[in-house]
């Protein structure tokens, strides 16, 4: 249960340890590596922190994990925004520019609204965890968290697929005009899925919100 996990200092070089390299969909930077522990022995002093306390460790660090894949996923949102709106000044069809007709237009004022939402929210996070306690936060933000993690990386996706769609076949090869999009679209799983899915998220927002009425309702 909760009260009997710790964490410990596991050495690559432990006899009983093996790692494989995996090959991943995006973030090919990350090192995702496969681990296997064969009869691994750990020296007692590599505990971390006190024995059986490693489950309130982990939770703790939560917040700020998902506020940083807020950040992240929001950024590279704006990238993709950003890389459309350029390219559809350059780019010509049927005579005019792609800016000039009024379904990319529609494209591009979807993103721009979807993410400055995004930014405006994580902004107020942002200053809830500056301006609480370590302990305030994380009992207060543990929900508007996991819910902003999700609108985060949903509007990440959406800006990918739609700058793909305005990049076109540019966006579908390695390399060249489209790169970022093309590299990004590959990257928005790394995003939506570590760190709690969005799936996960929702639920433990609405749990959370559910506490708080519980909490509030018992004190009238």
């Amino acid at each position: 249960g909760m009260g009997g996990i710790s964490l410990l200092v596991v050495e690559k070089t432990m006899k009983g340890v093996e790692t494989k390299r995996m090959d991943c969909m995006g973030v090919w930077a990350s090192g995702t590596t496969f681990v296997t522990f064969d009869d691994v022995e750990v020296p007692a002093e590599n505990l971390i922190g006190e024995e059986n306390q490693g489950f309130k460790y982990v939770m703790h660090n939560f917040n700020h994990e998902r506020w940083g894949f807020v950040v992240q996923a929001n950024r590279f949102a704006r990238v993709c925004y950003e890389e459309a709106f350029k390219y559809a000044h350059r780019r010509r069809t049927f005579g005019k520019k792609l800016i000039e007709h009024p379904v990319i237009r529609a494209k591009l004022a979807d993103m721009a609204r979807q993410i400055d939402a995004t930014h405006a929210m994580m902004e107020t996070i942002t200053y809830q965890m500056c301006t609480m306690t370590r302990e305030e936060s994380a009992k207060a933000l543990a929900g508007v968290t996991a819910l902003a993690k999700v609108q985060a990386t949903k509007v990440f996706e959406y800006c990918a697929r739609e700058a793909a769609q305005i990049f076109g076949g540019a966006s579908y090869t390695r390399g060249g005009v489209g790169e970022k999009v093309e590299r990004l679209y590959r990257d928005v799983r790394a995003y939506a899925i570590p760190g709690g899915s969005e799936e996960i998220m929702m639920d433990l927002g609405i749990r959370q919100a559910m506490k708080e009425w519980e909490s509030a309702q018992a004190r009238l």
